[in-house]
């Protein structure tokens, strides 16, 4: 007995209906030149993929290096360091700096009798207003044209305030050894006050 031939399932393989059928779906073999074509526009798509971005980044690095170099360089000249006083050197001499400020720098003496920390930050009229009601004091104690950084200690970080004003000034006393800070502020950018402390403190 013979059995019946059974049709091919069209998942089978050998079905002509088949996605593989040696009859069906072929692409003609690349030519040479069709190949070299294509690498040439993955090899360019990959580069640019990576190199734009390596590069932005490096040339970004090195705009921030030498900015930081300038900056040290102005600073190094007058004997203050540029960037943030320590947490704790804010806390010993009563300079609470408000936070996003920009161009800070400081400068630190220390000796047997007294002790002093000279800062600058340019702010915001927010971070003034905050800066001075930590310090205990407001901008309605900030007197016109009232210099109140001595010549000698302008002299110390080479600070001249012969810049457009207006200036402002305050001194805020407090008994030993809390800190005594002589403040300046210059107001020729009405949004953005330039501050300059000296905090004095005497053991």
């Amino acid at each position: 007995m013979t059995v019946p031939r059974q049709p091919s399932s069209p998942d089978s393989p050998d079905s002509s209906d088949s996605p593989d059928s040696p009859d069906e779906g072929k692409r003609p073999p690349e030519d040479r030149r069709h190949m070299i074509r294509r690498r040439w526009l993955t090899a360019t798509i990959i580069v640019l993929l990576i190199g734009v971005p390596a590069g932005y980044l490096v040339i970004s690095a090195n705009q921030s290096r030498n900015s930081g170099r300038d900056k040290e360089a102005k600073y190094s000249a007058t004997g203050l360091t540029a960037g943030w006083p320590s947490k704790v050197q804010r806390r010993l001499y009563d300079v609470p700096i408000p936070p996003y400020s920009r161009e800070v720098a400081y400068y630190e003496t220390n000796n047997w009798r007294t002790s002093r920390m000279y800062a600058q930050f340019l702010t915001s009229n927010k971070g003034l207003d905050k800066f001075l009601k930590q310090i205990g004091s407001s901008t309605a104690d900030l007197e016109k044209n009232d210099i109140t950084i001595s010549k000698r200690d302008r002299k110390v970080v080479g600070w001249e305030f012969t810049d457009p004003g207006p200036w402002y000034g305050l001194t805020h006393e407090q008994k030993d050894p809390i800190p005594t800070l002589d403040v300046v502020v210059n107001r020729a950018n009405p949004d953005h006050p330039m501050v300059y402390v000296v905090s004095t403190t005497t053991p």
